[in-house]
């Protein structure tokens, strides 16, 4: 017999009086706990919440107000701009695709962490609400890219040296890119909380000042509303970072403060690569590199991006920075020297082993 039938004809009769409600009481003398639940499990899920600030955050960032596919791309005209403006402006978003692109795995894989280490809920949320935010920052690259040299970054053929060299500079970038996201996969679960979110807050602070200057000069109306919105973005996790950091920091024990302070200046070379220039501690990058970034940046800025000069982008990575070490220094976490933009502070090696790098 197969099918229904056989099923049936395989089933035993209940036993006599199963038919009656069994006795709770009983039944507790009986009781098993299941084994202890694994280290570095998602389970047990519990919905605690210890800083309602963060739900607020959380609650903010549900509907952020714009989505990319709403911005009006009908104004961007590729047949506006020269060829070679076309691979700066394309250039510049496929440089800045390398740590949008590289933010939605990151934070997700951060996500995942915070559910193994049982943070309270709201962190978990505002984790969550953060990978879609960088989702939507990754997508403007990919429109922008898309529409100014389609095919691009790599699927297509530049028509000028220019080009050429916009192209080989972006690979070079990616390959940065992938070494990075080696380390942040080794590092992730060797660090704690609070030198996560550290390293988080520094790009935040940052990149929340930096787009609102680019928002303020760029003349490429899709571009200064795509940058408007993604600074209204950064400057909510950077809400974020600082509310769970006010948390924290007051119970970091000494080798904690020791790990922040060599992640500080860590993530300056990390994150300079877009917000400022990338130092050689870490990047990896031939000759041919930064003359020919020099001379996409300026094409790019003639072309209407408004893209900071180096004096301006010292100056807001400073701003971060004081910023950063106002927080810091009252939790008794000694500062970095950062002598490139004017901060004194301890010199610390840079030990890529030692930290966890984040974009």
């Amino acid at each position: 017999m197969t099918g229904a039938a056989g099923l049936a004809g395989k089933m035993t009769p209940a036993p006599p009086g199963s038919d009656q409600a069994p006795d709770p009481a009983k039944l507790l003398f009986g009781l098993e706990e299941p084994p202890p639940f694994p280290k570095d499990n998602i389970f047990p899920i519990t919905w605690e919440t210890e800083t309602p600030r963060l739900l607020d955050f959380y609650e903010k960032g549900r509907d952020p107000g714009w989505s990319p596919a709403t911005l009006p791309w009908d104004t961007l005209d590729p047949s506006a701009f020269t060829w070679d403006q076309r691979y700066a402006l394309a250039y510049w978003f496929a440089l800045l695709s390398v740590f949008d692109s590289s933010g939605p795995a990151v934070f997700a894989r951060a996500m995942i962490l915070t559910y193994e280490t049982h943070e309270e809920d709201p962190i978990r949320k505002c984790f969550f609400s953060i990978v879609r935010d960088e989702v939507a920052h990754e997508e403007i690259c990919q429109r922008a890219i898309a529409a100014l040299t389609p095919g691009g970054p790599f699927g297509y053929e530049p028509e000028t040296p220019l080009g050429r060299l916009a192209q080989n500079n972006a690979r070079w970038y990616h390959h940065n890119g992938a070494r990075y996201w080696e380390g942040f996969k080794k590092g992730i679960s060797r660090h704690p909380l609070p030198i996560l979110f550290t390293s988080f807050l520094m790009g935040e602070m940052a990149s929340s000042t930096l787009f609102h200057w680019m928002h303020r000069t760029t003349t490429i109306p899709v571009f200064k509303e795509a940058f408007r919105r993604v600074g209204q973005d950064e400057a909510r996790h950077m809400g974020i970072c600082l509310t769970v950091l006010e948390k924290l920091l007051p119970k970091l024990a000494d080798d904690q403060r020791a790990s922040i302070t060599k992640q500080i200046r860590a993530g300056y070379v990390f994150l300079s690569g877009i917000l400022y220039e990338p130092p050689e501690q870490f990047w990896e990058l031939p000759a041919t590199w930064r003359p020919a970034h020099r001379l996409l940046e300026g094409t790019a800025r003639a072309a209407g991006l408004g893209i900071l000069s180096d004096e301006e982008r010292r100056e807001n990575w400073r701003t971060a920075f004081l910023k950063l070490k106002g927080l810091l220094e009252p939790h008794r976490i000694v500062f970095p020297a950062i002598p490139e933009i004017g901060i004194d502070g301890a010199t610390v090696a840079f030990d890529p082993d030692d930290i966890i790098p984040v974009f």
